[in-house]
């Protein structure tokens, strides 16, 4: 029996490949992204320890102004650095989105492959059926004639 042969196989193996490596490129981007968002939960829990620690432990007693002028400045600064991982994570929603986009554009071009492969195996088979259809049908015709002509033989004989 002859075997289908696929003449754009590589452009398919192509494509497929193309797509995981979009694939990965997405998860490498989420992956950055759930980073920025660990590091934001720990500098939100860093602030709420120092501004748990300020209101139980230094706001007793003598004032020590020099401390809190210093906790503030400590609570700028991880405001800004907080402002600073939002943009960074806002960036990377953004290439994770593109990144979905090239993944869903990948897939699209493989599957587009794919139907014209099917398709392709699809006339290859009933092709491939017509012949066999034909084949057997001038097998069953040559069985025909010679059994036909066995019966003349017999009827010439008297």
């Amino acid at each position: 029996m002859p075997k289908f042969k696929f003449q754009l196989e590589g452009a398919l193996r192509q494509r497929k490949q193309l797509e995981r490596m979009k694939q990965r490129e997405l998860a490498v981007r989420m992956a950055e992204l759930n980073k920025l968002t660990e590091q934001l939960r720990q500098l939100e829990s860093t602030v709420q320890a120092a501004t748990s620690d300020v209101r139980t432990n230094r706001l007793t007693g003598v004032l020590d102004m020099a401390f809190l002028a210093g906790h503030r400045r400590f609570m700028i600064a991880t405001q800004r650095q907080s402002m600073l991982l939002v943009q960074k994570m806002a960036l990377q929603q953004k290439q994770i989105d593109e990144a979905r986009l090239a993944v869903a554009e990948a897939a699209k071009q493989r599957k587009i492959i794919e139907k014209l492969r099917e398709k392709q195996f699809e006339r290859w088979k009933a092709e491939l059926s017509r012949k066999e259809l034909a084949d057997a049908d001038e097998v069953a015709m040559q069985l025909t004639y010679w059994h036909g002509n066995d019966d003349s033989d017999e009827v010439i004989e008297t």
